[in-house]
């Protein structure tokens, strides 16, 4: 039966809650179920609590990383597989895997559905969804595939076939997923001079991490006038954010002995500095000792993890496109311009708004969190702010305080992996109600600045 406009209304009201309501829900229940997984007896040595198995749930369905357990020693493989069946959840959406699964059965996708997808993707219509879900699967299969493939050459010599082979999956699923899950205690410092791991695996953390509208605007356009304004911003902003990143932190660090002063080869320190650039956009993985990192350089890994990647894809943080917009704003308000634009096309005031009031919230959220986890715990104020942002931006890094957080402080952290890969505008969402003001109010001046 065809949908009409007076059946939306009807089939809205079936769901109990609001899409970004919902989808919290469901991330919860995945986060219980993996949880419940991790703590049966085949998936661990024996040594896994409650509290351990919970919060590596968490961390693995908002794909951050953070870790309490050594990954590789304490979980065995079944484990390890529930760890990445968590991410790959997380990672892609768990409403884009209900609707394949749906599509694959044969079920007609209904209009709840679709709300709910809309609201994971961050999409304003209906139109693309069927296609962008198609899209997020091909880019996955083959880039994970292919990572996995590259990856072998360095793991199964080493491994051999059947342990280098799964250690290649794990690390591909999870660096394409931004998660930053490794199999090793020093995640990959071990590989810090190896060509391939420099390689392969900040690809992975790219494509995974630019968003698949973007990706499948460039696999449709093919050339650059033809791309959206988002596609542009989102390329050209993470061309910048790399470059900077990477001559800054090989200029902060390239004489420090705990970092890449350690490393002889020049070489080897240009391609460890590549991937410290790459990795802090969410994905978590170090091939450096970040507790060894000059404070100034830690400063810049903090702004890179804030900034994350783009929007629809496995990364967070508040988005490239989010600061390209308020620096785009800004530019215009010292202009004294009141049209926004940016390669040849306009955008209204209602997006600066939004990004306004994500990154106005995210600020909220990181600082509460930080005073909440400080009132019990006495450990380096830049140590915890670190932590805290690595946290709210899905990233994963660490320098060691998570381990030290006492029960109030990683439920704080686990709050604000949650937070961060939901969203704190989706969050908001559902608790804020629309509604047109009946009263008009006469215009008021308030002095800034």
């Amino acid at each position: 039966m065809a949908l009409n406009r007076h059946s939306v209304p009807a089939l809205s009201r079936r769901l109990t809650q609001s899409p970004p309501a919902t989808l919290a829900t469901l991330y919860l229940c995945f986060i219980l179920s993996g949880a419940l997984l991790l703590k049966l007896p085949l998936c661990h040595d024996g040594s896994l609590n409650w509290a351990d198995a919970i919060f590596t749930s968490v961390s693995a369905v908002t794909v951050t990383g953070l870790a309490v357990v050594d990954t590789g020693s304490v979980f065995t493989v079944a484990g390890q597989m529930v760890i990445l069946l968590l991410i790959q959840l997380g990672g892609l959406g768990l409403m884009a895997f209900a609707v394949l699964l749906l599509v694959v059965l044969g079920v007609p996708v209904g209009l709840p559905h679709k709300m709910l997808l809309r609201e994971e993707l961050n999409q304003s219509s209906y139109g693309e969804l069927g296609t962008i879900v198609w899209l997020v699967f091909w880019v996955a299969a083959i880039s994970e595939l292919v990572g996995t493939l590259l990856l072998g050459f360095v793991f199964v010599p080493e491994f051999g076939p059947a342990r280098g082979l799964w250690m290649a999956l794990f690390h591909s699923v999870s660096a394409f997923n931004n998660a930053g899950f490794a199999l090793f205690p020093d995640s990959l410092m071990r590989y810090v001079a190896d060509p391939v791991v420099n390689l392969v695996i900040p690809l992975l953390i790219l494509s995974g991490g630019l968003g698949f509208i973007v990706l499948g605007d460039l696999a449709e356009q093919r050339r650059w006038q033809r791309l959206t304004l988002h596609s542009k911003l989102m390329l050209s902003g993470t061309l910048v954010l790399v470059l900077l990143a990477w001559g800054l932190f090989a200029l902060l660090e390239w004489s420090n002995p705990g970092t890449l002063g350690g490393l002889e080869h020049p070489l080897a320190r240009i391609g460890a500095a590549w991937f410290q650039a790459v990795s802090p956009r969410t994905a978590g993985f170090n091939t450096v000792d970040t507790g060894q990192l000059h404070d100034s350089t830690m400063l810049l890994t903090m702004a890179l993890m804030v900034i994350g990647g783009g929007s629809t894809s496995t990364a967070g943080g508040i988005k490239v496109t989010t600061v390209c917009v308020l620096l785009i704003a800004t530019v215009a308000f010292f202009r004294r311009e009141t049209v926004m634009r940016a390669f040849g096309r306009s955008f209204g005031p209602e997006d600066v708004f939004k990004v306004m009031a994500l990154a106005t919230v995210s600020a909220i959220t990181m600082m509460t969190a930080l005073f909440v986890i400080s009132i019990s715990h006495d450990g380096e104020l830049a140590d915890l702010a670190f932590e805290v942002v690595s946290a709210f931006g899905t990233v994963g890094l660490s320098r060691g305080a998570t381990g030290d957080l006492d029960g109030l402080g990683r439920i704080v952290v686990m709050i604000l992996m949650f937070l961060g890969r939901v969203g704190p505008l989706t969050l908001g969402f559902f608790l804020a109600t629309r509604g047109q003001p009946r009263l008009r109010y006469p215009r008021g001046r308030v002095y800034l600045g």
